[in-house]
């Protein structure tokens, strides 16, 4: 097959004209709510200084968490440096509000890998099961989606929490827009009003215009190495969602009786609100980055999820290559074009928190951040690539030449 790379991708971009646009909106409806939240809490100067010690009267922090949770929906929220990931940020959800002899279920089937170990589905010191958590997973439905009658009636007396992955995660299942998570939390809420709603809300942030706690959800969780730090956040991570379970949540992350009162900002703040403000606009460059890739894919006879003019509801495109030679090439492409450690050649390895060896090409300024266009897969069938990411989007038209370069036959 024949191609001239930059010729076709033009093609492609001009096919996706329309549903650019539609992420245009979105991006500045975000935009201004993120914009009020600073008018609210008056940021100022002085608020992005941060501080050190135990961060006693750190007004820049509070402010910062106090604009989160108007973002997010919620009603306080944490946003601390000293959350190091995703799964951290929900491993403190989970502790925060569970207490041995209760139990959470999974409405999504099996959660993401990296929670396995924290679960307990994997022998680990400190997992949930060493504490006496039950861990339930009800299984999807025959189309991906969430079976919300399983999930009704697998609600037992022990029950005490309901956890949703918002993303795909490493398996082809579809995302779940918030118009959907909006239907399942209400469905479950009329049956069972007492159970707490958890969101792992990890590559969804500003994707649509509303996030899990406007409808609905009692917690949500994520990274700021993820979307909502803009490729600015060094490290950091929140929790959003109701005060008096953001109180269990403060106790688990810093001790009972200090709980958010302690935990200083250091530098943070400038990259911490910063990344808050370009948020809505850096997301967006990379959902536009992942519709090329799909619709550029697509034309090339791979199977990607979510399709080309498919709304979307997070960053993750899988694509479908087949085997590990072109599994390999697709990533080692996509290293290529990182703007750091282009030089490096990806292999696959084991890598803490995960069952098979993973390749990861991510060639970030900020160690695994995922708001930077990377590419990372499991080395199992049907060797499945998950990418996301692209602080602009024309680094992604760059990447995607050189995907095409390495994966179509000359």
């Amino acid at each position: 097959m024949t191609i001239r790379a930059s010729e076709y991708i033009r093609e492609c971009a001009a096919e996706i004209e329309a549903s650019q646009q539609v992420l245009n909106d979105i991006a500045l409806a975000n935009q201004e709510r993120v914009l009020e939240a600073f008018w609210r809490h008056k940021i100022g100067q002085i608020d992005l200084a941060g501080s050190t010690g135990y961060g006693l009267s750190d007004a820049g922090r509070d402010k910062l968490e106090a604009a989160f949770a108007d973002v997010f929906g919620g009603e306080r929220a944490l946003v601390r440096p000293q959350i190091v990931s995703g799964t951290h940020a929900i491993t403190l959800g989970l502790f925060g509000v569970l207490r041995p002899g209760d139990e959470v279920l999974f409405a999504t089937g099996l959660p993401y890998d990296t929670l396995h170990a924290v679960l307990g589905l994997r022998e680990a010191v400190g997992s949930m099961k060493e504490w006496g958590i039950g861990v339930r997973i009800v299984d999807l439905d025959e189309h991906g989606g969430v079976d919300i009658d399983a999930v009704i009636a697998a609600v037992s007396e022990r029950t005490r929490m309901v956890m949703f992955q918002r993303s795909r995660g490493y398996s082809l299942r579809p995302s779940i827009p918030i118009s959907e998570l909006e239907r399942l939390f209400h469905r479950l809420k009329s049956a069972h009003p007492n159970i707490v709603i958890g969101v792992d809300n990890c590559y969804g942030e500003f994707v649509e215009s509303r996030e899990p706690c406007h409808v609905g959800a009692d917690l949500a969780m994520g990274s700021l190495i993820k979307n909502p730090g803009a490729g600015l956040a060094p490290t950091g991570g929140y929790i959003v969602g109701k005060e008096a379970l953001l109180e269990g949540v403060a106790a688990r992350l810093v001790a009972p009786g200090t709980a958010a009162e302690y935990g200083p900002s250091g530098p943070y703040l400038l990259p911490f609100y910063q990344g808050l403000f370009l948020a809505p606009h850096t997301v967006m460059q990379a959902v536009k980055g992942s519709l090329l890739f799909a619709q550029a894919l697509t034309g090339l006879g791979y199977k990607v999820s979510p399709h080309p003019h498919a709304p979307r509801t997070d960053l993750i495109l899988s694509v479908e290559l087949g085997d590990p030679d072109t599994l390999l090439a697709f990533c080692r492409a996509i290293q290529s074009a990182a703007p750091i450690d282009a030089y490096v050649r990806p292999e696959p390895d084991a890598m803490a928190g995960y069952a098979d060896a993973v390749v990861m090409a991510a060639g970030t300024f900020i160690q695994g951040a995922s708001l930077e266009l990377s590419a990372d897969a499991p080395m199992r069938e049907p060797y499945v690539a998950y990418v996301q990411g692209g602080l602009t989007y024309e680094h992604t038209v760059i990447a995607l030449k050189k995907v095409i370069e390495q994966i179509v036959p000359k």
